[in-house]
């Protein structure tokens, strides 16, 4: 699958490449988790203008941002950036993914990163680095060792919101042929 150009459906839910139409649906699920949760650290939501920006800014980069809907309803994003800005991580990317807060269970997530992965893959990057907020966070703890990825490491206390200190799990995985050769050219862009 080219999660970029193809549209792909399965028990009617499509995963595709995200539009500007589709930002103000990723700001009503990014905010709720600004205002009620955990895995994002950020206090103050986003309107659909600036999440329009942060994603015209990635796929400018050459970076997938995803969404999947069923039936016209965006369910989840996903979207990868720069792991690091300097020049010798262009092969790293760190990924995050959203879905909305009662779609859970419905094999959404899992579809929207197994297609994040593919078209990474397809990029050329070579390792997908997942920072979970909240040590907390089972699902999304689950959902990313489901999908090949190994737990680095914990960082501590290092985030404090809805009154209390959270931490920030690492988790990593190689992608393609990962470290076991050398990369095939320089940075893309």
């Amino acid at each position: 699958m080219n999660a970029a150009s193809e549209q792909v459906t399965s028990d009617t839910l499509l995963v595709r490449s995200a539009t500007d139409a589709d930002m103000e649906a990723v700001a009503d699920i990014y905010g709720h988790y600004v205002l009620h949760g955990t895995p994002t650290f950020e206090t103050e939501p986003p309107g659909a203008s600036e999440m329009a920006r942060r994603h015209a800014g990635l796929v400018a980069q050459g970076y997938p941002y995803l969404v999947a809907e069923r039936d016209g309803v965006v369910l989840g994003y996903a979207y990868v950036s720069s792991y690091r800005p300097r020049p010798a991580y262009w092969n790293t990317v760190e990924n995050s993914i959203y879905l909305r807060h009662d779609a859970g269970g419905r094999r959404v997530g899992t579809r929207l990163l197994a297609a994040l992965i593919e078209e990474c893959e397809r990029r050329g990057f070579r390792q997908i680095i997942a920072m979970i907020g909240d040590s907390g966070n089972e699902a999304s703890l689950r959902l990313h060792l489901a999908h090949g990825f190994e737990s680095i490491g914990t960082l501590r206390a290092v985030g404090y919101k809805l009154g209390r200190w959270i931490d920030t799990v690492c988790l990593q995985r190689s992608l393609g042929p990962g470290d076991t050769m050398p990369p095939a050219g320089p940075p893309p862009g």
